[in-house]
């Protein structure tokens, strides 16, 4: 027989169709059982996804929503140790981190624990809870960062605090949150000796954030640093 080359797909397509169709039958009688439980086992996992999110996730997540608010109220009226740690009437927030650790109010509550830990001045604690915590929101993300630069700031640490508020700065820029802690960075990299790192910030200050209240002395802080830098 001859050997086929690339005129059979342009003199006789439907042979090589044909051909390909019986290869694919083939292979399917002869791997039928592998086949069978390849789409029995994709079958199994969408159903067990679907009734954990159906029958278990959802529901934890609305008990964990409502366990969390009374700690949240308590956030917000500044009972840091209630919020944090509950009472009988009521749970804390490590007490949600603790029964609903897997959900996102779960998650949550490690932000606010972190925030709790950072007003009764125990940075440490701060720094780990707000570590476990993530979040897509920008804001969040950003003032989750921040507060880990102030615990770092309250641990006498200036390097590590001005790494953390340059990271709270990139997170969703606006004109708020972005210029107050490029004066956090720049504060702690003077704190550090590093004047041309502040002046960079305090630069970006005056460039992209004109009208922010971080600019009002900013031109009398980049003055500062660079005679600090000719001095050197």
């Amino acid at each position: 027989m001859a050997k086929k080359n690339e005129f059979d797909l342009i003199e006789n397509p439907e042979a090589v169709v044909t051909e390909s169709l019986g290869k694919v039958e083939s292979f399917v009688n002869a791997n039928k059982q592998r086949i069978t439980q390849i789409i029995g086992g994709a079958i199994a996992l969408f159903a067990l996804v679907w009734a954990y999110n159906h029958f278990i996730a959802g529901p934890a997540e609305e008990e964990a929503q409502i366990a969390i608010y009374p700690a949240q109220k308590a956030f917000a009226q500044d009972s840091l140790k209630l919020a944090l740690n509950g009472n009988a009437a009521q749970l804390g927030f490590l007490d949600i981190i603790e029964e609903h650790g897997s959900t996102k109010a779960g998650n949550l509550a490690e932000y606010y624990a972190g925030l709790c830990y950072l007003g009764l001045g125990q940075p440490e604690e701060a720094i780990a809870h707000l570590d476990d915590f993530s979040s897509n929101d920008g804001v969040l993300s950003g003032v989750a960062l921040g507060a880990i630069g102030d615990a770092f700031a309250d641990l006498n640490q200036p390097e590590e605090a001005e790494e953390y508020y340059a990271k709270a700065s990139k997170e969703q820029v606006n004109n708020f949150l972005t210029p107050f802690y490029l004066s956090k960075a720049a504060s702690a990299a003077e704190i550090n000796g590093d004047y041309k790192a502040a002046l960079k910030y305090y630069t970006r200050i005056k460039e992209e954030f004109a009208t922010s209240n971080e600019a009002a002395d900013v031109d009398a802080m980049i003055g500062y640093c660079e005679a600090k830098i000719n001095n050197q």
